[in-house]
């Protein structure tokens, strides 16, 4: 096996990177405070974000995280309070491209704000968070990356001062937020006193020893699914979601519904298959926890699409629609009693990568219609096709992707995740019942995402608009995201066979 020839800390790269654009934006916020120049500071934060891709990419195919002859194998960092593995390097990959989308869309949305470096130095603190939380190995340190991601994330809800609901939507945040981590750090101490060990494998190897300790095990393992699922806006901790979407920037709505949602979802991956092998997590509590995941797999999904398909303002549609994705991808979670669950949890960080994509431009679309001041309803957007024909286009092609309608991204990811979940069947019946609600939702969500395509391309307008002005930023941000969408069609297989095998290796 070869040896990673650079200092261990160096593996985190991706995430130092992102950390040191943050500095350098403050850097230039200090020198000239209210900067107006929007094309320095978000070019230095697309820099940032692409350079971090372009390393943790450039790690992947290295071999960092992998094992065998040729490769580096896995990097501790830190004593093990940081791991590199592909898992890691995966989530930093999606958060990145994110990131990136998010910081260009900007340029154009945040013309008239007056605190443009404040803004993107809080969206790459938190994206440096995000790329901490997919590398962290130790509960502690996966609870100060969580808090590095979330901070910065109350304040970017809030950030437009002037506007009522975006400050009214922050405090929500920030207050369910605040709550959120209390639960989540007494889980912490809890499976603290009853292990007597923070680092994940510690956790594992020392389960045995907890003893009669099972009932304050069992109990932290609870409050930490709580925290997971405030993070991934799964029911029942998922009533801030449509209130924070919808006040905040766009953009902002954008990087939380991905991005956050993938932090939320590698924390879950990396916690439960390292530090609560089921197995030996049973015989303490007496409880096997996938079933607690498979009843919040089928709620959230099913309350998701549900509350989505009653809504009548564009953006908490998309923001009820991500509660009812966060159900496929809990499916992940849920199939892990299973032998194949290492293939199950492979295909929802594929489907995570593809909704990555769909859902930021989606919610990148919205940033462009606020721009040109479209107002917040289905019917606000009746026949915009006729003005804006390809950014219709690309929202046409994130619609129909997000419910899963061939031959986009969405299709093939929720395909391989419901073929993966059938398979893994043969040893836990009940995992029928969730392939079943992915497809029942998956139809249920082409009533409300092609009720916006009818209102793009078929409706007319209810009124008349002076002509749309074309803001390069948000047109190349959308216009990238549907490519991507599309284009990640031919390079599906091996990047699923990435993902499949990143799982494989952290399960296995």
């Amino acid at each position: 096996m070869a040896v990673f020839q650079l200092p261990e800390w160096a593996a985190l790269a991706p995430a130092l990177i992102l950390a040191g654009t943050a500095l350098v934006l403050f850097l230039f916020d200090s020198i000239n405070p209210r900067s107006t120049n929007r094309s320095l500071l978000a070019g230095t934060a697309v820099a940032g974000s692409l350079a971090s891709l372009a390393v943790a990419v450039w790690f992947t195919a290295a071999g960092v995280g992998a094992t065998g002859i040729e490769n580096y194998g896995v990097v501790d960092v830190m004593n093990g309070q940081f791991i590199v593995d592909r898992l890691a390097l995966y989530f930093m990959i999606i958060i990145s491209i994110v990131t990136a989308l998010v910081a260009v869309a900007s340029y154009d949305y945040l013309r008239d704000h007056t605190y443009q470096a404040e803004y993107y130095s809080l969206v790459v603190l938190a994206a440096t968070g995000m790329s901490m939380i997919a590398a962290s190995n130790s509960l502690v340190t996966i609870f100060i990356a969580l808090e590095l991601t979330s901070l910065p994330s109350y304040a970017l809800v809030a950030i437009l001062k002037d506007n009522r609901g975006s400050v009214e939507a922050g405090l929500k945040y920030f207050l369910i937020g605040a709550l959120s981590s209390a639960i989540f750090v007494y889980g912490i101490s809890l499976v603290y006193g009853a292990t007597g060990s923070l680092q994940l494998e510690a956790v594992a190897a020392n389960l045995g020893a907890a003893g009669e300790m099972g009932g304050l095990l069992g109990l932290g393992i609870l409050m930490l699914i709580g925290g997971v699922a405030f993070k991934t806006a799964s029911v029942p901790f998922h009533f801030w979601a449509p209130e924070a979407y919808e006040g905040a920037p766009a953009p902002i709505s954008a990087f939380l519904s991905s991005a956050s949602k993938a932090a939320g979802f590698v924390l879950a991956f990396r916690v439960f298959t390292t530090a609560f092998p089921l197995e030996a997590t049973t015989a303490v509590i007496n409880v096997d926890w996938t079933w607690i995941f498979v009843v919040l797999a089928i709620i959230t999904m099913t309350l998701g699409n549900f509350a989505a398909a009653t809504q009548e303002h564009v953006k908490r549609m998309l923001a009820y629609s991500s509660i009812g994705h966060a159900g496929y991808v809990l499916i992940g979670l849920a199939a892990l009693s299973t032998e194949a669950g290492d293939l199950v949890m492979g295909a929802a960080m594929m489907h995570l990568l593809v909704y990555g994509f769909m859902n930021t431009g989606a919610f990148l679309f919205v940033a462009l219609a606020e721009y040109w001041g479209v107002g917040p309803t289905f019917e606000d957007y009746n026949g915009l096709s006729k003005q804006a024909p390809f950014a219709s286009a690309a929202m046409a092609v994130f619609m129909f992707s997000l419910a899963g309608v061939p031959p986009f991204g969405g299709f093939w990811s929720k395909y391989l995740l419901y073929t993966e979940t059938v398979n893994a069947a043969a040893d836990n019946t009940v995992l029928l019942v969730l392939a079943a609600a992915l497809v029942v939702n998956s139809a249920l969500s082409l009533y409300y995402y092609s009720r916006l395509v009818k209102a793009l391309w078929i409706e007319e307008p209810i009124l008349d608009r002076d002509r749309l002005a074309q803001p390069t930023g948000l047109y190349a941000a959308i216009i990238a995201a549907a490519v991507m969408t599309v284009v990640i069609l031919p390079a599906f297989d091996p990047i699923a066979t990435a993902a499949l095998e990143a799982a494989a290796a952290v399960v296995g």
